[in-house]
C-alpha cells in the first residue's frame, strides 16, 4: 500500500489545489492521502469530493504550528473530526493571528522600502491560511526579489529585518486540541527541533507518534527516531512534506518510503473518530 501522510495545498502554503493533489495522488498510485495544511482543514472536503469513486482514502488531517520558547514545533493531527466546533474555533483564532502577523510584516517591508500590497498577498493565499510564502510570492511579483528563496534570505527568514514571530499554541495545547477532536497527535519532522528532552516530555504528556521519515532526515536520523519512538511507545509516521512541483525538499508526492504497517497502525490508533468511522 502506498500512501502520503504529509503534504500541503493552496489552503495553506502549497502550490496545488486540493483537487490537483488528489489528481497527482491518483497518478502516483496512492491509496491514502492526508493533506496537512497549516492551521486549517479547508482542503479536506474538496479533496474528499475529488476522490469520490476512486480507490483513494482522503484522511482528515492538519499541521498545527506551535512554539515552545525559541523552538518552532509542528504537531500533525490525523483522523480528527474536521467539523468539531471547538477545534474549528481554535483554528479560526490561529487564522486571525496569521492575518495580524502578515500586516505587521507588510509594515516592516514598507519601512524598509519594499512595499507589498496586502490584496496581492491575500490573493496568493486564496482566502485561506496566509503565511510568509504568500508574502514572498507578492514580493517576487512586485520585482523586489528574484525568487522566494531571496525573499526569505534577505527579508522574511528568522533574524531578517521583516521577520515577525508567530503567536501560536504551545505543543501541549495542540496535542490536546487534536485529541479532543478525536485525532492522533504526531510530532512533525523532529530532526528540525533538535531537542530530545522536549520530545520525551511531549511523549510523557500524551504525544502519540514521531514523524521519523521526512526529507530533511538523513537515513541515520530516520533510524534514530524510529528507535526513539519504539523506546517511548510511540507510533512511527512519515511523509514527503510536499508543497508542489517546485518545493524545497524536492521529493514528489508519495516519494518518502514508509514501512507498510505505518498506515494501518495510524488508522487503528484513530479508533472511532471521524476517520475510523469513515
Amino acid at each position: 500500500m502506498k500512501f502520503e501522510l504529509h503534504c500541503h495545498s493552496t489552503a495553506s502554503d502549497g502550490t496545488l489545489t486540493p483537487e490537483e493533489l488528489v489528481e497527482r495522488a491518483l497518478q502516483e498510485g496512492l491509496e491514502a492521502l492526508a493533506i496537512t495544511d497549516h492551521d486549517t482543514v479547508a482542503a479536506y472536503d474538496p479533496a474528499r469530493r475529488a476522490a469520490a469513486g476512486y480507490r483513494l482514502e482522503v484522511v482528515p488531517a492538519v499541521e498545527i504550528n506551535c512554539e515552545e520558547g525559541p523552538l518552532d514545533v509542528h504537531i500533525l493531527g490525523y483522523g480528527l473530526d474536521p467539523t468539531s466546533p471547538p477545534f474549528l474555533r481554535t483554528l479560526a483564532s490561529l487564522q486571525r493571528s496569521r492575518v495580524r502577523r502578515m500586516g505587521e510584516i507588510l509594515l516592516r517591508l514598507r519601512d524598509l522600502g519594499v512595499p507589498v500590497r496586502e490584496e496581492r498577498v491575500l490573493a496568493f493565499a486564496g482566502g485561506m491560511s496566509v503565511g510568509r510564502p504568500h508574502v514572498a510570492r507578492a514580493m517576487v511579483e512586485a520585482g523586489h526579489v528574484s525568487d522566494l528563496a531571496a525573499a526569505f534570505d534577505f527579508y522574511l527568514g528568522q533574524g531578517r529585518p521583516a521577520f515577525v514571530p508567530r503567536r501560536n499554541l504551545r505543543p501541549l495545547q495542540a496535542i490536546q486540541l487534536v485529541q479532543e477532536a478525536g485525532g492522533v497527535a504526531i510530532l512533525a519532522h523532529p530532526g528540525q527541533i533538535g531537542d530530545e528532552s522536549l520530545i520525551r516530555a511531549l511523549a510523557a504528556a500524551g504525544l502519540q507518534g514521531l514523524e521519523a521519515f521526512h526529507p530533511s532526515h538523513p537515513p541515520l536520523l530516520c533510524q534514530h527516531y524510529q528507535e526513539l519512538a519504539g523506546s517511548l511507545g510511540l507510533l512511527v509516521t512519515g511523509g514527503s512534506d510536499y508543497h508542489g512541483p517546485k518545493q524545497r525538499h524536492r521529493v514528489d508526492l508519495g516519494g518518502v518510503w514508509l514501512p507498510p504497517e505505518t498506515y494501518p497502525r495510524l488508522r487503528q490508533a484513530a479508533g472511532r473518530g471521524a476517520w475510523g468511522s469513515a
